[in-house]
C-alpha cells in the first residue's frame, strides 16, 4: 500500500483505519510483530466492505506514538486508528499517555468495557489502561482505541464473549464503533453479525434498500 496522503475512498462507505503496534523489541527486529496481522486479519472477517489499512509499527517512546497518531488522522485522514501494545503499568508502556497528547475529547466507556471483558479471562486485566479518544479537526474527526498486545486478547475484546448458544454475554467494544463512526461524521460502517452486531438505535439505521 502507499502513504500518499490523504488516502482516498474507493466508496463512500469505505473505512479508513489506522493500525499502529507498539513495540521496543518487534519494531527493532526481535521478534515478528503479532498485533498488526491480528488486526488486519479481525477486521477483515468482521467488516462486510473491506477497509482502507495504513500501518505503523514502532517503539514504546511517548512523542513517537503520538506523531504516529497525529499523521495517520491528519494525514492519512483515517476514521478509526487502533493501537496494540504498551498500555500496562511498566515504565515503557506510554501509549495511552500518547494517545490522550492528540486527544480533543476521551472515550472511557471502552476502556472500562475492554477491562470488563478480559476479567472474564485473567485478574491482571485491572493492571490494562487502555483508552480510547476523539481527535477532532476542523473538518474531520476520528475514533483512537487502544487495544491490548496479544491477539487472543484484542479478539476477545472487540467481539466480546458468547455462551455456547451463541448468545452474547459480554459485549465487545466493536458493537459500538460503527455508531459512534457516524456521530463524528465517518462512514456507515456494517459487520458481519456472527462476528460482531453492530448496535444502532432504529433511527440511525439504513434501509435495507440503501
Amino acid at each position: 500500500m502507499s502513504d500518499s496522503f490523504p488516502l482516498r475512498r474507493s466508496h463512500p462507505d469505505e473505512l479508513i483505519v489506522g493500525l499502529v503496534s507498539v513495540s521496543d523489541r518487534a519494531s527493532s527486529g526481535v521478534y515478528p510483530d503479532q498485533g498488526i496481522p491480528a488486526l488486519r486479519d479481525w477486521l477483515a472477517s468482521a467488516l462486510t466492505r473491506p477497509p482502507q489499512v495504513v500501518a505503523r509499527l514502532i517503539p514504546d517512546e511517548r512523542v513517537g506514538i503520538a506523531a504516529a497518531l497525529r499523521e495517520l488522522v491528519d494525514a492519512a485522514r483515517c476514521d478509526l486508528v487502533l493501537t496494540t501494545g504498551g498500555t500496562g503499568p511498566a515504565r515503557r508502556d506510554v501509549t495511552p499517555e500518547a494517545t490522550l497528547d492528540v486527544a480533543t475529547r476521551e472515550m472511557p466507556g471502552f476502556g472500562e468495557q475492554m477491562r470488563q471483558v478480559s476479567l472474564k479471562f485473567v485478574p491482571t486485566a485491572i493492571l490494562s489502561r487502555q483508552v480510547a479518544v476523539i481527535r477532532e479537526l476542523p473538518d474531520h474527526a476520528a475514533l483512537i482505541i487502544n487495544l491490548p498486545g496479544q491477539p487472543k486478547a484484542i479478539r476477545e475484546t472487540l467481539e466480546g464473549l458468547r455462551g455456547e448458544d451463541g448468545a452474547v454475554l459480554v459485549p465487545g467494544i466493536f458493537a459500538a464503533v460503527p455508531y459512534c463512526l457516524d456521530l463524528i461524521g465517518g462512514p456507515y460502517v456494517e459487520t458481519r453479525d456472527e462476528v460482531v452486531r453492530a448496535f444502532r438505535p432504529k433511527s440511525a439505521r439504513r434501509g435495507t434498500g440503501a
